[in-house]
């Protein structure tokens, strides 16, 4: 039996522009005893609304859960409102001051004449309105044209949750479309997609299907081009796509085949409403091309100023070497005096080359030549990074605070939309970007949209690491085309004993292992061992670190599934790291048990938390009584979680390449077995081993090391900054 409350909406606390809403709800009925008690009391709901008003009566249907902030509260999950029926009640809601010119006298004389049926008459026929002393003809329209609008909203509301919505995505519906909603489904229910973010191709689908549409109907073959070109784009990178590989995957997406003629017509369609772009042989998505464009133009246009003047420059990098007590060598020194005197500029450099040293140098200098004051340094000078972590890094690096790219934007979750853009642009006149091999074209697009045009602009990453899980290749693109301004940091500080880290990961970039490289030196380990004895190897190793603390060792694996994979390490090392005690409370989330004091990571953003992706931190306090929470310790951020929020952290004794990505530890454990074949290629092994920064032990198979060595297919992505930079923009 579904729970109700039926009673009277009291106040908003919270209401964002999606209609969610937290709100006070005022209980006259309910049909649960657990609900009983708030009977002629008010309780915390929370929910989507279309709207909500104090006049009407509603009933609500849903649950009563308990909310860490707002204690026990009542889960909306669909409503409805009552009609007034009563005559009192209908003279209540005329005067409510939804109907302008509707006073107490004109509301008694409409109820005195009509009755019951008041509202009914109304909507069915206004003209008999005409008849009763006081009311006018503005009146009359103003009662028939709100109240229709009112009776309308609810009517779509159901007409959404008939077709298969639920009300959440009902309401983001209603609310972007309003009074056009029914017809925007009727002419093409597939627009929903482009203009809705959290409606996706797959839902759409399943309900045009449901009603009964055919599978090649032309809108929905239009639909699953744009499908298939963002699908191609997520999983493979690229920015672009040929007439071959589309018309392939079409009838895979359509569950039957349609003739060429028709696929050309629909991508022919797409091109003349232009969402789709066509340069000679390629066709993009809008978007895509749009950003490249974007990124292009502007780092041309930041590339070709003239150079600033700065007087005096090498006593002032001379002084800052005092200071920090360093001397830096002749490809740093290039790097710092470029990073003041350009208007963009990349610096690259593999592990061991001094990109996180130099980056405190390029900070003070650019704060001694414009004289800014630490003020002044906070407020126009932005050091940001991909990832938490990687900002963290940098933060540390430079004294100075870092943030993510995601937090300087100001991005919205709900919307998925950044409130620093093109019409609010941020007033920073530097931008210090660390780890941007990891950016994506559409979010470099985005934080230039951000940033006026004259912000000078420095890159700083190592592109033989792992390219950006988004679309794209920017800063290799950005390197490739050479023209651009940069100074790549060769010589290694990491040199000698116990350095056979970094010299295994310029072995793997040059894509040949010399296999006396291991074992040598006490920085590097290798044990050979077969796939089944992996796991039995990584559990003694892991057994040595177990009073490192947590933020200085790790596992990292390639896949999540399988006898060596992800899951299977942490639950061993769970049991070594963190094994059952009467002391720990515990809970048990999919697969999993967590207890107290467990190393976790953060799988998504939750900017209202202020944790990431990535973010890595301890479960400080697990509670299964009278409702189930987890409050983690992100250093020192403590952040509770509810069922509704579970799925966002994981185990993390052992950990992704791809989220580890951006950090550094002084230990890391990397197994390596033929069984990884999908996932083992250079760039992902070499990320894992300059993630290492004094210990790297590899556990498994030398063959595997050599596939994943030799493997550069899954570095190929089809993009064209690198062309529009050499050949212009088509």
């Amino acid at each position: 039996m579904t729970e109700f409350i039926k009673g009277n909406f009291r106040k908003s606390i919270f209401r964002n522009s999606t209609g969610y809403n937290i709100g006070i709800f005022r209980v006259s009925n309910t049909n649960s005893s657990a609900l009983e008690e708030y009977v002629g009391k008010t309780i915390t709901f929370t929910g989507y609304f279309h709207e909500l008003n104090e006049e009407d009566t509603y009933i609500f249907y849903g649950k009563k859960v308990h909310h860490e902030k707002y204690g026990e509260q009542f889960q909306v999950e669909s409503y409805e409102r009552c009609k007034p029926e009563e005559k009192d009640s209908i003279k209540e809601f005329l005067t409510s001051g939804l109907f302008k010119g509707i006073g107490e006298k004109k509301a008694q004389a409409i109820v005195d004449v009509l009755g019951k049926d008041t509202l009914k008459v109304i909507l069915d026929n206004p003209q008999n309105l005409i008849l009763i002393p006081g009311i006018t003809r503005k009146n009359i329209d103003e009662l028939h044209t709100k109240l229709k609008d009112y009776e309308a909203s609810y009517e779509t509301i159901i007409y959404l949750s008939e077709l298969g919505f639920n009300t959440k995505d009902a309401m983001l519906i209603y609310n972007y479309y309003k009074s056009n909603t029914r017809k925007i489904i009727e002419e093409d229910i597939y627009q929903l997609v482009k203009d809705i973010n959290d409606i996706n191709f797959k839902k759409i689908d399943s309900i045009f299907l449901h009603k009964g549409e055919k599978k090649d109907s032309f809108i929905r073959i239009k639909a699953a081009l744009l499908y298939i070109m963002q699908e191609v784009s997520n999983t493979y990178g690229h920015s672009y796509y040929y007439e071959e590989e589309l018309i392939s995957l079409l009838p895979r997406v359509l569950g039957v085949n349609i003739s060429e003629e028709i696929f050309f017509e629909a991508l022919e369609t797409l091109i003349k409403n232009l969402e789709v772009i066509k340069v000679d042989l390629k066709y993009y998505l809008k978007e895509m091309y749009e950003a490249e464009k974007l990124i292009v133009r502007r780092f041309n246009l930041l590339a070709h100023e003239k150079d600033i003047k700065i007087t005096n420059l090498d006593e002032k990098i001379n002084e800052i070497e005092k200071f920090y007590a360093i001397k830096y060598n002749e490809d740093q020194l290039e790097a710092i005096k470029k990073s003041c005197l350009k208007h963009f500029l990349i610096i690259t450099g593999g592990p061991g080359t001094g990109k996180t040293t130099i980056m405190k140098a390029i900070v003070e200098l650019i704060r001694i030549t414009n004289k800014f004051s630490i003020e002044d340094l906070i407020n126009k000078v932005a050091l940001l990074a991909p990832t938490g972590r990687a900002a963290k890094r940098m933060s540390e690096a430079t004294t100075l605070r870092a943030s993510t790219i995601h937090r300087f934007l100001k991005w919205q979750k709900e919307t998925n939309k950044f409130q620093v853009n093109e019409y609010n642009k941020s007033k920073v006149q530097y931008v210090i970007i660390d780890e941007a091999s990891m950016i994506d074209t559409y979010l470099m697009a985005n934080l230039l949209k951000g940033l006026s045009v004259n912000c000078k602009i420095i890159l700083v990453g190592d592109d033989h690491q792992l390219p950006s899980v988004g679309p794209g290749q920017v800063l290799h693109d950005l390197i490739a085309s050479e023209r651009l301004e940069v100074v790549e940091l060769k010589k290694l500080y990491r040199q000698g004993r116990d350095s056979n880290i970094i010299n295994l990961a310029y072995q793997i970039r040059n894509g040949k292992i010399d296999r006396s490289i291991f074992n040598q030196e006490a920085d590097l380990t290798f044990i050979d061992c077969k796939t089944k004895d992996v796991l039995d190897n990584i559990m003694e190793v892991a057994s040595t670190y177990k009073d490192l603390s947590y933020k200085n060792f790790q596992i990292l694996a390639p896949m999540y599934k399988g006898l060596n994979g992800i899951d299977a390490i942490n639950k061993e090392v769970q049991k070594l790291y963190n094994k059952k005690a009467d002391n720990k409370k515990e809970i048990v989330i999919g697969e999993f048990v967590f207890r107290e004091e467990d190393k976790v990571i953060q799988l998504t953003n939750m900017p209202d938390d202020n944790v990431y992706n990535g973010d890595i931190g301890l479960v400080d306090e697990i509670k299964v009584a009278p409702k189930k929470e987890t409050n983690i310790n992100f250093d020192g951020n403590y952040v509770k979680y509810t069922p509704s929020n579970f799925s966002n952290f994981r185990l993390a004794y052992a950990i992704s390449i791809h989220k580890a990505q951006g950090s550094e530890f002084d230990v890391v454990i990397l197994p390596l077995v033929k069984s990884y074949s999908k996932m083992l290629y250079r760039k992902l092994v070499y990320t894992a081993v300059t993630r290492a920064k004094k210990k790297l032990y590899l556990i498994g198979n030398l063959e595997a090391l050599d596939m994943a060595v030799l493997n550069t297919s899954a570095d190929i992505r089809r993009t064209t900054i690198k062309d529009f930079l050499i050949d212009g923009i088509k």
